[in-house]
């Protein structure tokens, strides 16, 4: 585990009055349930022009990637 994570973690389960243990169960088991939330979440379907769906090299995680490829219209 990194240094720095665990150094994290000991502090919240001293603050906390509990075992690194528990702290990192707690956690374990926040992530599951969140990743179990999102299975039951509808697919979001993005309706773009033309129907062909996303252009080539657009990435809608990538939020810096995507101003990029605006100002690259923008300006051309």
């Amino acid at each position: 585990m990194d240094d720095a994570l665990l150094t994290q973690v000991k502090k919240v389960a001293a603050e906390r009055g509990t075992t690194l243990t528990a702290v990192i169960e707690d956690a374990l088991r926040e992530v599951l349930a969140r990743r179990e939330q999102n299975k039951h979440r509808p697919k979001v379907r993005f309706t773009t022009f033309g129907g062909g769906g996303l252009r080539p090299g657009v990435n809608l995680d990538d939020s810096a990637g995507l101003l990029d490829l605006m100002e690259e219209e923008r300006w051309s």
